[in-house]
């Protein structure tokens, strides 16, 4: 095992200028699991244009309060793309909810999607339609290659901020101003 390599679990994986791929391009992904078998991720800045939480509770058959309609879902990424996955704060106590650190968890069970739809879920939570996944050392190679940087989890970005601030003010974060960067990749 290698004693350098460590976990980005938790953290935000933002898409650098260059990064061109269409499913990531100006994208930040909360990774919810990365070890040395690969990673797994929800990209939280791409909302999908026609389906509504109201249509995935109305297609499952879950009763639903007023404002389902309202309820945004993404484009978690281009794996399992049919499958949902909902990245989301307290509570954790979930039949599928997954830890990913002491303030977030992912969760894709019926319970919370039906607690959602009647307005008793979690204060701050993302449905998703697929996630983001890679196989092992695929990241870190893609990583090295200038496609991704890496920054902390906020729950501000994730889940308050407008889906089109989400990319510059994780940027900002760290001290990163994406109108100065190229998106030409280099080695100094």
């Amino acid at each position: 095992m290698d004693q350098t390599w460590q976990s980005l679990k938790g953290k935000f994986l933002i898409a650098m200028p260059g990064l061109a791929d269409p499913n990531f391009y100006q994208s930040v992904t909360c990774l919810s699991e990365h070890n040395q078998k690969g990673a797994m991720g929800i990209v939280i800045t791409r909302t999908h244009p026609e389906v509504t939480g109201k249509m995935i509770f109305d297609e499952l058959q879950i009763p639903t309060v007023a404002d389902a309609h309202r309820i945004p879902v993404y484009i978690g990424g281009p794996v399992h793309a049919n499958e949902l996955f909902i990245l989301h704060g307290e509570p954790f106590g979930w039949e599928g909810s997954m830890p990913v650190t002491e303030e977030l968890a992912l969760s894709n069970s019926r319970d919370i999607l039906e607690a959602i739809a009647m307005g008793k879920g979690p204060r701050s939570f993302i449905i998703a339609l697929g996630c983001a996944g890679w196989g092992p050392g695929q990241l870190e190679g893609e990583i090295r290659g200038n496609a991704w940087i890496t920054c902390p989890y906020s729950e501000e970005i994730a889940f308050r901020l407008d889906v089109d601030q989400r990319w510059e003010a994780a940027m900002q974060t760290i001290g990163i101003d994406p109108a100065l960067l190229s998106d030409t990749p280099g080695h100094a």
